[in-house]
């Protein structure tokens, strides 16, 4: 996977740490990124300005650009990023595809060194850029007959830079296809891709960015990856693909497509993050409001007490004179009726019997 920002946080840092150093310090680091990407950084005390940088990466490539090699075009361009300060060593340490030697006393001082550490920790992704560039160059776009006769043009290129985020590039007549094969663990994670996939196809076919690459969803991987691994074809949330044409990679347009296709998937898992911490922070804040709601309806319905005495209690005391008198009338009127369905009995007077009305 491909990181949103060129240059590499913890090798910025690292180097920064060197240059700014009063006193020389010495550094044996071996650390890793997005899980594929190594870095290896040497400093010793007894020659503080020379810093030794390896880098290797996971370039697995099928096709057209052998695998786990570094173009030979890029050199130059590491060299210069900064003339007299990069030298790259032959051969690499071992382990390594890429090893520079740099000269911390010739990097002028000011803003100027800040740039030129920052342009140095861009390497690993101007390597990863370099093999998309060379694969967009090789098939040509201008030359389609060629293309159709040449049919190994048209097969499809696994790219892969991370183990489990492969995905493909093939040809087609006045494009080039990239297929991200899209697979997640969660099913959230699903739902909420799926509606951002929608919603990028939606805006896609708009007129106002009708310039941009073509992007389109399926559930089925696209006819031309029939025989890839069964693996990176089984998804639970599709295959989007972007068609790019002559126009995408043109002059610097090129190095912008190249890197927006290699970042995709680390943009989509963003997007997914973003909305997750969205959707669970309007959820606490509405959980919030019904917890104030209820308190505010059982502190409305809860009895007040007055002098030591419950506000309901008195209320009930307060009862019309009114409704006391016929309570009372009514009162004696049932217990006259109770008496008068029993009969009494006198003892002695057993044979006068009388009821009582």
């Amino acid at each position: 996977m491909a990181y949103l920002k060129r240059s590499s946080p913890t090798l910025k840092e690292t180097l920064l740490k060197i240059y700014r150093a009063e006193k020389p310090i010495e550094i044996d680091q071996h650390f890793y990124e997005f899980g594929s990407i190594q870095y290896h950084i040497k400093c010793s005390v007894l020659d503080s300005n020379i810093v030794y940088i390896s880098t290797s990466t996971l370039l697995e490539t099928q096709g057209t650009v052998m695998s786990n090699e570094i173009l030979s075009d890029i050199y130059e361009v590491i060299k210069n990023i900064a003339v007299g300060v990069i030298d790259i060593v032959d051969p690499p340490r071992l382990g390594f595809q890429l090893t520079l030697k740099l000269h911390l006393d010739n990097i002028p001082r000011g803003k100027e060194a800040i740039k030129i550490i920052t342009k140095i920790s861009e390497i690993q992704a101007l390597i990863l850029s370099s093999q998309l560039k060379e694969m967009l160059k090789r098939l040509n776009f201008q030359d389609n007959s060629q293309a159709m006769n040449n049919n190994n043009n048209n097969w499809p290129i696994r790219i892969v830079y991370h183990p489990s985020e492969p995905f493909y590039v093939f040809r087609q007549p006045e494009k080039i296809t990239a297929v991200f094969p899209m697979n997640f663990k969660d099913d959230s994670d699903v739902v909420i891709a799926m509606s951002f996939f929608q919603e990028l196809v939606e805006v896609g076919s708009q007129k106002e960015i009708e310039k941009a690459p073509q992007c389109s969803w399926s559930p089925v991987p696209p006819f031309q990856l029939r025989g890839e691994p069964v693996q990176d074809l089984t998804t639970n949330a599709g295959f989007v693909s972007f068609d790019i044409t002559s126009r995408h990679v043109e002059g610097k347009r090129l190095d912008k497509t190249v890197w927006n296709l290699l970042n995709f998937y680390a943009y989509v898992k963003y997007h997914i993050k973003c909305s997750r911490g969205y959707i669970q922070r309007r959820m606490r804040k509405r959980m919030d409001s019904l917890v104030k709601l209820n308190n505010t309806r059982l502190e409305e319905e809860a009895p007040q007490k007055e002098n030591g005495r419950c506000k309901y209690v008195k209320e009930l005391v307060k009862v019309p004179k009114g409704k006391l008198m016929m309570q009372q009338r009514c009162k004696d009127m049932t217990r006259r009726v109770r008496i008068s369905k029993f009969r009494i009995k006198i003892n002695g007077c057993a044979r006068f019997r009388f009821n009582q009305r």
